[in-house]
């Protein structure tokens, strides 16, 4: 599958994605290779950016604990930043991250939602179905979907988050008296699944491991460049 160029291309995409019905994905009842893949772009400038801007990505698989394989890539944007189509800008970048890994990770989350999503297809669910990896979204806020914030002194409570009568995702506290973080059911995930790997991999800190280290990795490569 290659990545659309145009926004009517993309939501015939997102359309077709959302409709398809791939067989659920189950944790294993052992440690998981769980990677995280982040792109950033070049300071400076205003506006949502434009097409060809430097971007930056980095990837890395974490097992119990401890990062197993990471890798950075320089790349450019495939688009400007628009609602609810960031696999125009963001998804060329992120397939080459996850393919510059090692191992491949049996898991992937994505600073991207999935199902909560105007056209149920977000760019977490666009990924996995390229890469033919499950993937879980893990964002700051939902996108369209709603619900109360859970429990704020328990570091492992969750709310559903719902687009109207659906659960496409929960809020997560990873970290206690801290904002919760928006865990979104994504390629062959379900809300649950996603919400239980989510914590699988929470440390001290909000972000998930997996995806903090590939954040950090993209981060440091553009400050580097």
């Amino acid at each position: 599958m290659r990545w659309p160029t145009s926004i009517a291309e993309l939501s015939a995409v997102q359309a077709e994605l959302a409709s398809a019905s791939p067989d659920p994905w189950q944790a294993p009842n052992r440690g998981l290779d769980v990677g995280g893949v982040f792109v950033c772009f070049g300071r400076g400038g205003s506006g949502p950016g434009a097409r060809g801007d430097d971007g930056w990505g980095g990837a890395a698989v974490v097992r119990r604990g401890r990062t197993t394989a990471s890798a950075t890539v320089r790349g450019v944007a495939g688009g400007p930043y628009r609602s609810g189509y960031l696999a125009l800008r963001d998804g060329p970048l992120l397939e080459l991250s996850a393919q510059a890994l090692g191992p491949t990770p049996e898991l992937i989350l994505v600073n991207a939602t999935g199902r909560d999503h105007p056209r149920r297809a977000g760019l977490a669910l666009h990924l996995g179905a390229v890469l033919g990896i499950p993937t879980v979204g893990v964002t700051h806020r939902p996108l369209l979907a709603g619900g109360d914030w859970p429990d704020s002194s328990n570091r492992e409570a969750t709310a559903p988050l719902r687009l109207g009568s659906e659960v496409v995702g929960y809020w997560v506290r990873t970290r206690a008296d801290c904002r919760p973080l928006a865990v979104h059911a994504a390629w062959r995930t379900s809300p649950e699944t996603a919400r239980e790997m989510v914590l699988s991999v929470a440390t001290n800190n909000r972000t998930p491991e997996p995806l903090r280290e590939a954040r950090r990795l993209a981060r440091t490569a553009r400050s580097s460049s």
